[in-house]
């Protein structure tokens, strides 16, 4: 990796810093220089900024030109449930049981493997490991996934997802009857200092905000649907728990007497967002899947 160094000039001052790096190294697209910045391959002041950031004289600027490393992750032919597909972008519905990209302990069977095999052409944004992911849902929550093939495609998604321009909506069913029919969870999240294998309401976490509206009660149970403004890491499951009304199958944050599903009652059943290159809002919902719909039928036989 090339290491470049540049002091703004009078004349760069009040330029965005992606278009000044652009002047700086011709040779490059824009895309891919916001793409520097994003994996912090850029610092202004030893500081990473974002790519709309005003440069002002007397900066500095570094910058590190990554090595163009071939993905050693090899495409397995694994079925994929495309919702929708075009030059730029996928729309996925991942199954329960699926990682999204390569892990600690998952080398094999996730969905960056079988979309490596299905498209020749995914953004490089999240690095070799993560090509093409724009978020990501938990291994056992299924439900709707974004996938960018091309870099300026998911800057301009990743942009969206930042300026909370992006829909997404769940689906939960939740332990414990909840009373009222709306609410609005405001807790920030971040690693939880006494477990770093779980995510928890800390005062010092990321802001998130998670909406809900109760689809059906029951006396030990609620139907939720959830809509995220933050996408932070498990946040509906740690949302829920908070409010004392944890995940249905939930082992890391449920109680211990919860049903075995083999993971949590979860499922992204609604993505919106704004084409990058139409500029069409594209909107998409999948029901949710046969095993979700056999406990509610369970549940609903019970009461």
């Amino acid at each position: 990796m090339t290491s470049f160094y540049h002091t703004v000039t009078e004349e760069q001052a009040k330029t965005r810093l992606d278009k000044l790096l652009v002047e700086l190294n011709q040779d490059q697209t824009r895309s891919q220089i916001q793409s520097w910045i994003t994996k912090e391959h850029v610092t202004v002041n030893e500081e990473n900024v974002k790519a709309n950031y005003k440069c002002q004289m007397g900066d500095k600027l570094q910058w590190s030109i990554p090595e163009n490393i071939p993905s050693e992750i090899i495409p397995e032919n694994i079925a994929l449930s495309i919702i929708y597909e075009d030059d730029d972008l996928l729309v996925v519905n991942k199954p329960k049981g699926m990682v999204v990209h390569p892990s600690a302990g998952h080398q094999s069977g996730t969905l960056v493997h079988a979309l490596l095999y299905h498209s020749k052409e995914l953004s490089q944004v999240n690095g070799a490991e993560r090509p093409g992911i724009v978020h990501r849902i938990d291994k056992d929550t299924s439900g709707l996934l974004l996938v960018a093939k091309r870099d300026e495609v998911h800057i301009q998604l990743a942009d969206q997802l930042s300026a909370k321009e992006i829909k997404r909506k769940y689906v939960a069913l939740v332990h414990g009857e909840i009373t009222h029919e709306t609410g609005m969870i405001d807790a920030p999240i971040r690693r939880d200092p006494k477990s770093r294998q779980k995510m928890g309401i800390v005062d010092d976490g990321k802001p998130a905000v998670t909406h809900f509206k109760v689809l059906k009660s029951y006396p030990d149970y609620t139907y939720v649907e959830c809509q995220l403004e933050t996408g932070r890491t498990h946040q509906i499951r740690v949302h829920m728990k908070y409010i004392g009304h944890p995940v249905v199958g939930d082992q890391k944050y449920g109680p211990r007497k919860t049903m075995d599903l083999n993971g949590q009652a979860l499922h992204a059943k609604l993505l919106g967002f704004t084409h990058p290159t139409t500029l069409e809002w594209l909107e998409f919902e999948v029901d949710v899947p046969e095993y979700f719909n056999e406990v509610l039928s369970y549940i609903d036989k019970m009461y």
